[in-house]
């Protein structure tokens, strides 16, 4: 038995700091979680804390974060743009253009109208992210990897001094 216990730090370590599992609730991220709308069940998910740590994530990923709003709120988003991009907005951003800083994030959920995302309270802190959500572990008929979804029509990739709106050929 005080042998079993000598594993309880390295299992604390590896769940706060390596790999967890989750539920993700709500609608903001229909439909890569949770797509049909019974609110009794919810995806379950795998989150990757070490590529966090070493700030392995690229746009298109999907991440868990701290909500800029509610400290004690983990939400999950996905990464749309990282520092030194150019995004176009969605409402209800009253800005039509927005430039990522550095050290920062534009996080949006995959169901626009739904979610309470970066178009409402504007870049991210990458400091907030907590996780990198990798795979979908239940439902087991979806288990698999989460698809990276980028979105090159709202956004230039890159460094730039000024961006104009005819760069871009999009109706919002």
């Amino acid at each position: 038995m005080i042998r079993q216990l000598g594993w309880v730090p390295v299992a604390a370590f590896f769940i706060e700091h390596v790999y967890s599992v989750a539920s993700v609730n709500g609608r903001s991220m229909q439909p890569t979680f949770n797509p049909d709308t019974n609110k009794l069940r919810h995806d379950v998910v795998l989150l990757n804390r070490w590529t966090v740590a070493w700030r392995k994530y690229e746009v298109g990923d999907v991440v868990t974060l701290w909500s800029p709003y509610d400290p004690d709120l983990l939400i999950t988003k996905r990464i749309i743009a990282l520092e030194g991009d150019t995004v176009i907005t969605l409402p209800p951003n009253p800005n039509r253009l927005v430039y990522v800083p550095r050290g920062h994030c534009w996080v949006e959920g995959d169901e626009n109208f739904h979610s309470k995302d970066s178009n409402t309270f504007g870049p991210v802190p990458l400091g907030l992210i907590n996780a990198k959500v990798t795979h979908i572990l239940w439902p087991f008929s979806r288990f698999g990897r989460v698809p990276i979804i980028t979105r090159p029509d709202r956004v230039h990739y890159g460094m730039l001094t000024t961006v104009m709106e005819t760069d871009y050929d999009v109706k919002v």
